[in-house]
């Protein structure tokens, strides 16, 4: 049966869960000193993003790769994010042991939530796929946010969902131990580069 070919959907989905599941491990070993997060995420976008369209075979090679071309610009862009999801975390825990909740403050921790979306949803991928400075990297993540406003909205949900439902009971969240991360990198890098390739042909 052709469902059971090298090229039916069968293997096709094992293979892709099987790359799932070992670049998941390597983001996972490349974050554990923590101060390399942002590099290891860059590294694991720059994976995904060829794995989209079948780009890459090599998973380890090219993600070892990629962790050290990126080690620089991926490691200062993470310990910014790093400080502003604290920061975020600080308004949330504030906002939260009020005893009324503080309105001003709520509504900072809406509007800062969601220009740290816009900041950071592409800008790994964008890291990844191009050679910039980092900020005209996170400038080029808002503005991709606000032009594809109904994309990014989308994006945002399915991850959101995803998280649901990793979360959902112990036995999922031991399935997204071995590739939730990996999975939520894969989603966002397959939206991104439609958006880059679109952008590509514009110019």
């Amino acid at each position: 049966m052709k469902l059971f070919n090298i090229d039916g959907g069968f293997y096709q989905f094992i293979s892709r869960f099987y790359d799932l599941v070992k670049l998941n491990f390597l983001w996972l070993i490349g974050c554990i000193p923590i101060i390399t997060i942002g590099a290891s995420t860059t590294a694991a976008y720059s994976v995904a993003l060829k794995m989209v369209d079948d780009e890459e075979s090599y998973i380890a090679r090219s993600f070892i790769r990629e962790f050290k071309n990126n080690f620089k610009q991926g490691t200062v862009m993470g310990l910014i994010f790093t400080a502003a999801t604290y920061a975020l975390y600080l308004d949330y825990e504030i906002n939260r042991v009020s005893e009324e909740g503080s309105v001003p403050l709520m509504i900072i921790g809406i509007l800062s939530a969601f220009i740290y979306v816009s900041a950071m949803l592409y800008s790994f991928p964008l890291l990844a796929r191009y050679e910039n400075s980092i900020i005209n990297t996170i400038q080029n993540s808002m503005e991709i946010s606000r032009r594809y406003f109904g994309r990014t909205l989308l994006i945002t949900g399915i991850l959101v969902l995803e998280f649901a439902v990793f979360n959902f009971n112990a036995i999922l969240q031991g399935i997204g131990l071995f590739f939730g991360g990996a999975f939520g990198i894969f989603t966002v890098a397959a939206f991104s580069k439609r958006i880059f390739q679109e952008l590509e042909k514009e110019q």
